[in-house]
């Protein structure tokens, strides 16, 4: 099938709403296209020239921030504060590792979220799930719950504003989200006038989510005709002899720094699970960056109800990965995981509980939890160790 920006729509499109109005969402697709481009071509290239530097061992990246960005709560303070935090840990991986570390925020763009069922019941009333800001509310309410296209354009403005606020205060951070809503990304793909490809201007990198990510997949089928740096989430029902047929799709030239695989196992499953999908993509020589997600396969419910997830089985699974990727002589050198700059109470950081009461107070992610800035550090400080340790056994 020949690529362009729509070719998607012939393909399976799962975790997209059924929006009511198909004029309203047209129009709105429509409005979008002329709209000008988030980000240029020129640094989605800077940033897979850096990508490829991860992927040679030359450059470490570091993906992180909200699991999913909130109309509610953006704000310059929001921004800056997970800008800093982000680069606290870039700080303290590369002054252990002796490398650069990219920077890749989850922000400016982070608005979707896939769900586990198209609908959520409540006391009898079953209403569309929450899929992020920029589809519907997070209120229970039928007003609320119902898919809007509107909602793009509060999206758009927020992320337009959000990397106004990078390029003054963080000019080498780039952005990146889940390519998950199709009617926003495709109407801001552009064509670059010079090379004629292809690209998405809503963020630097993308990826694909594991619920969207297999054969005759609409999101695999939008992102194969694109130039920009591609992620792939890679979760323990990924069978090893699928993984390279997606590559072959996704990066058929076999691009350095074109694809980023993120690995997202759970701690007990890493040893697992990821070294035969290492060795496939071997045995058929794609180049790719190993990424670790240590947070999507660890997430549990705490008593009074809100996810969780525990800080030690993030690190578990932070040093499974590494201990498996490096004994398979993978070119793995990337964290990719969600925090906040804000003191929030959505992990736990140890044997004991978050209580109800600071879960009420503290807890304020409209979908996964985050770790918070002590929580954060704390997993830079293990990356740290770790690349110290490889990079002390390779000397």
């Amino acid at each position: 099938m020949r690529w362009s920006p729509d070719s998607w729509r012939r393909c399976e499109a799962r975790q997209q709403p059924d929006y009511p109005d198909a004029d309203a969402l047209a129009a709105a697709e429509r409005e979008l296209s002329a709209y000008p481009p988030l980000v240029s071509i020129e640094e989605i290239d800077a940033l897979g020239t850096a990508l490829a530097e991860v992927q040679a061992g030359r450059a470490f990246l570091l993906q992180g921030g909200d699991c999913a960005e909130s109309f509610a709560e953006f704000s310059a303070a929001t921004i800056d504060a997970n800008v800093a935090l982000l680069g606290a840990m870039a700080d303290r991986i590369a002054a252990a590792s002796g490398l650069p570390v990219i920077r890749v925020g989850r922000m400016a763009g982070q608005f979707a979220k896939p769900r586990s069922a198209a609908l959520e019941l409540q006391g009898g009333l079953a209403l569309p799930a929450y899929r992020g800001d920029i589809v519907n509310g997070i209120a229970f309410e039928t007003a609320a719950r119902r898919p809007d296209p509107e909602r793009m354009f509060r999206a758009y403005a927020q992320a337009a504003a959000t990397l106004a606020r990078l390029r003054a205060r963080a000019p080498g951070l780039y952005t990146s989200h889940e390519a998950l809503l199709l009617p926003f990304e495709e109407p801001l793909v552009r064509i670059d006038p010079a090379s004629g490809r292809a690209f998405a201007s809503s963020a630097h990198f993308l990826w694909i989510g594991d619920r969207t990510r297999f054969p005759g997949s609409a999101h695999v089928e939008f992102a194969r005709g694109l130039a920009n740096p591609i992620g792939l989430k890679c979760g323990p029902t990924l069978a090893s002899d699928m993984l390279p047929r997606l590559l072959d799709i996704l990066d058929p030239a076999r691009v350095p720094g074109r694809i980023t695989l993120i690995a997202r196992m759970g701690h007990g499953r890493v040893a697992e699970a990821l070294p035969p999908l290492i060795r496939a993509v071997a045995r058929e020589g794609h180049p790719v960056l190993w990424s670790c997600d240590p947070m999507h396969g660890n997430t549990v419910r705490a008593e009074a109800g809100y996810k969780t997830r525990p800080l030690p089985l993030i690190l578990a699974e932070t040093r499974a990965f590494f201990a498996a990727a490096w004994a398979e002589g993978a070119a793995c050198g990337g964290l990719h995981f969600e925090m906040t700059g804000q003191d929030v109470a959505e992990c736990t950081s140890g044997a004991e509980p978050l209580s109800a009461a600071d879960m009420a107070d503290r807890y304020h992610s409209h979908c996964d939890p985050r770790l918070n800035p002590a929580q954060a550090m704390a997993l830079a400080e293990l990356v740290a160790g770790e690349m110290a340790a490889r990079e002390a056994a390779l000397a």
